[in-house]
């Protein structure tokens, strides 16, 4: 079940919602749990047990950490996350590689089906582990609460990474405000249109260049844009219309983007993208590796660490890897010539060196393998112009991709932050009543044409699902 699915925005939620505000209070993480555990078996029905017993375990363990075998539970509750990720998403993969790198016979070990969600629940269920055993957080004695804040269902799936300390207050006790529902309807929405008209759409663009054999340099240029636009609005989009959600049910998540595109450094773009992520390894795997405190070249290993196993937490593939090893070079150079050189330049060129830097990147992680990943980067700069484009793809380039194009511009700015702020500066209470008026306005229109398309069951993929 996906939030920009007919059955989810007309059956699902409506239901849920019902359920807590009718329920007592103290019914309502009971129900939201089972509702948060139907949601995940409507696509698993076989694979809810596998977070059942992820939860029960990491429950247990989590009372045995206080103790006095305190880091002896700890790597054996963190090596069942590991274990059960390693399994279900990595184990054909390392199989498949050490046959190929030392020769070692395959094993045959069938096609074992990779549960959503799961490179998030258990890395939920680790940051829980781990807080626990730093005494950042007692342990939980509710298993339901627990339960809930593994299984949650607006960011199960795909984010963002929730901090146990973070909400821990919250499954407790949390207050359901119209204030605080009229928000999150609004970044729910928000969500949606990004999702449903510019991701969707540039994916149907995305996915023709990219599968088309014969294409010139333009056209390459063009599918990566398209790629990157629709990989930054399909993902921030689930983490807006997540975080609504959780709003409307009275949790309060953390930001997972923050305008990444507009970074000059690599080191700014981690700082804006997926920040539950990059916050997760910096605090979880970075700093305890020793961080930078031992000098540039432990430094530097730390940081090629972590971007190895960002890039596979991504995909069990090779070209997944090269995208995080791709990101961490260009992160060490960064440093490095922070540290020799101290000329200032333009933040119009630091900008566009970020964003081309990004776009290549985009191409591994977007490629099915890292040849055809070279491949595409082969046309990209080599300047090739056909004198047509095929059939379909110029079928696709219309003015309604155009103007998906400019929304797109619009959306990854801070637009909404610039407008208000000039608004504020006016200090006149009509025309900011009329702003704000004439952005709901948008809002609801826009909202409109996307439930018009989800109506139209048009192409729908959500990219972070796999992983």
């Amino acid at each position: 079940m996906v939030f920009s699915s007919s059955f989810f925005l007309f059956v699902f939620l409506p239901i849920t919602l019902l359920i807590s505000r009718i329920l007592p209070g103290r019914f309502r993480n009971s129900a939201l749990l089972f509702m948060s555990l139907l949601f995940y078996s409507w696509g698993e029905p076989t694979y809810v047990l596998v977070m059942l017993i992820s939860i029960s375990i990491n429950y247990l363990i989590g009372h045995k950490i206080i103790g006095e075998h305190g880091p002896l539970f700890l790597a054996l509750g963190v090596s069942a996350n590991i274990g059960c990720i390693a399994y279900f998403k990595y184990s054909t993969f390392i199989l498949q590689s050490a046959h190929e790198a030392l020769g070692i016979p395959f094993i045959e070990i069938g096609n074992i089906h990779l549960p959503i969600g799961i490179s998030f629940f258990t890395f939920q269920a680790i940051s829980y582990l781990v807080d626990v055993y730093r005494k950042e957080t007692a342990p939980q004695e509710n298993i339901v609460h627990l339960a809930l804040y593994i299984s949650l269902f607006p960011q199960l799936v795909a984010g963002p990474i929730v901090r146990y300390k973070d909400i821990n207050d919250q499954l407790k006790q949390r207050s359901m405000t119209i204030d605080s529902f009229a928000y999150g309807i609004e970044r729910f929405l928000i969500g949606l249109i990004k999702k449903v008209l510019i991701a969707n759409n540039l994916a149907v663009l995305s996915d023709t260049i990219f599968d088309e054999s014969t294409i010139d340099t333009p056209l390459a240029w063009l599918g990566i844009l398209a790629y990157s636009f629709q990989i930054y609005f399909d993902f921030s989009g689930y983490s807006d219309m997540a975080i609504g959600l959780g709003r409307m049910f009275g949790f309060t998540f953390l930001e997972n983007f923050n305008y990444p595109y507009i970074s000059k450094s690599i080191k700014e773009f981690w700082r804006r993208w997926h920040i539950s992520l990059s916050s997760w390894f910096r605090d979880y795997l970075y700093i305890p590796l020793g961080g930078n405190r031992h000098g540039k070249f432990r430094t530097y290993f730390n940081l090629i660490v972590v971007f190895f196993l960002t890039g596979l937490w991504h995909g069990a593939s090779w070209n997944f890897v090269l995208w995080g090893l791709f990101h961490g070079f260009f992160l060490i150079l960064e440093r490095f010539l922070s540290k020799k050189t101290k000329i200032r330049i333009p933040h119009s060129i630091l900008h566009f060196y970020t964003l081309l830097v990004v776009a290549v990147g985009w191409v591994f992680f977007r490629s099915e393998n890292i040849a055809s990943a070279f491949h595409y980067l082969e046309i990209m700069f080599a300047f090739q112009i056909e004198e047509s484009f095929p059939n379909n793809i110029l079928y696709l380039i219309n003015k309604e991709v155009m103007w998906v194009f400019v929304l797109a511009l619009i959306f990854c700015i801070p637009t909404k932050k610039y407008l208000f702020s000039f608004i504020e500066s006016l200090n006149n209470s009509r025309i900011k009543l009329l702003g704000l008026s004439l952005f709901r306005l948008l809002l609801i229109v826009l909202g409109i044409i996307s439930l018009s398309y989800i109506a139209a069951d048009t192409y729908n993929p959500f990219i972070y699902f796999r992983f």
